[in-house]
């Protein structure tokens, strides 16, 4: 029975090893593919390999003006496929309906935004003011800052004042005044709220004479030939405002820096005080003809070339005239020099 065995065993692997076995010879030769292939990809590269010259891409032939000029007509109208700017009739009408509902669309939004907003909104007053700052004050002439330099016998060096000042007092001619406003007589404040919002207000009258020397009748030159220069110190219009809380506010001026005694004797027309006639205020669209008050200072006796910091203050209850980061709050200074 063993050498039976033996004898089969043998001719089993006699049959194996033969060339007619196709199974086992295609499985050893594909593995042999695989083992070169990963020999081949783990050889260094040859010199001709490493020329990357060859694999730059070649340039592209120069074109003419005229291929160039084919070109662009051909992107502006491809006669072979109906296209305008590489866009069929149908893709453009497209894009243009889309853009134009679009358009239309932010129109609208817009417009009736700009409705609501000026429907919810007066235009004779704010909605809301309670954060209204108490009123500051501005003067005339303002025409290189606020520094007043000038020679009283260098008519060219006062000159440009006084034309300024005129034509600041030019709306409070007394003409203007009798024919746009009316003349009153009270000391409080001049109510009209019980008209209708849209009605026009009437103003009092403020008439340039009423400023006596400062006003320009008497001397045109505002004293500043003679060294006794006028300005003109006006309250700040505020919507509503009521000031001093039932009691005028009255102005006060003094030297801010320098010796006090160099400013003398300071004069206030037609007096150092806004009268409450003149308030409160009602807007441009209601108060058409409003001329708000001015009070005229005049520097009777300064002192020749002495350069001076005058500072003029509104005084009164709810008026800040010491605000540390507003200047013309409640106040107002400038410079005054004369030369003889």
């Amino acid at each position: 029975m063993e050498p039976t065995s033996t004898a089969g065993g043998a001719e089993e692997a006699l049959l194996e090893n033969q060339p007619g076995n196709s199974k086992g010879t295609h499985k050893h030769g594909h593995e042999l593919e695989e083992e070169q292939e990963e020999l081949a990809e783990h050889q260094p590269l040859e010199q001709e390999d490493l020329n990357f010259e060859k694999w730059k891409r070649k340039p592209l032939p120069k074109r003419t003006l005229y291929q160039k000029i084919d070109d662009v007509k051909t992107y502006l109208w491809n006669a072979e496929t109906k296209e305008f700017m590489g866009r069929s009739g149908k893709s453009w009408s497209l894009i243009l309906l889309f853009y134009s509902a679009l358009y239309l669309f932010l129109a609208a939004m817009f417009g009736g935004c700009m409705c609501c907003l000026m429907w919810s909104i007066s235009p004779y007053h704010p909605t809301f003011n309670d954060r209204v700052m108490p009123p500051g004050m501005t003067m005339a002439p303002h025409l290189d800052g606020h520094d007043i330099a000038f020679n009283a016998s260098d008519r060219k060096s006062w000159k440009k004042y006084a034309k300024s000042m005129d034509e600041y007092l030019k709306p409070y001619n007394d003409g203007v005044q009798e024919r746009k406003n009316i003349h009153c007589s009270q000391e409080k404040y001049f109510m009209q709220d019980h008209l209708e919002e849209t009605l026009e207000r009437k103003a009092c009258q403020f008439k340039r004479s009423w400023l006596g020397e400062c006003s320009g009748l008497q001397d045109p030159h505002f004293g500043y030939s003679q060294g006794k220069p006028c300005v003109f110190l006006r309250m700040n219009r505020i919507l509503g405002y009521l000031p001093g809380q039932g009691k005028p506010i009255n102005v006060t001026c003094g030297v801010k820096k320098g010796p006090p005694e160099a400013l003398g004797e300071v004069q206030f027309f037609p007096k150092s005080i806004f009268d409450l006639k003149y308030y409160p205020y009602y807007g441009k669209l209601r108060h058409v003809n409003y001329s708000a008050p001015v009070v005229a200072v005049r520097f009777a006796s300064v002192h020749y070339d002495a350069h001076i910091h005058v500072q003029c203050k509104l005084n009164g209850k709810g008026i800040i005239n010491d605000s540390p980061t507003d200047r013309y709050l409640g106040a107002i200074s400038f410079s005054l020099e004369i030369g003889a």
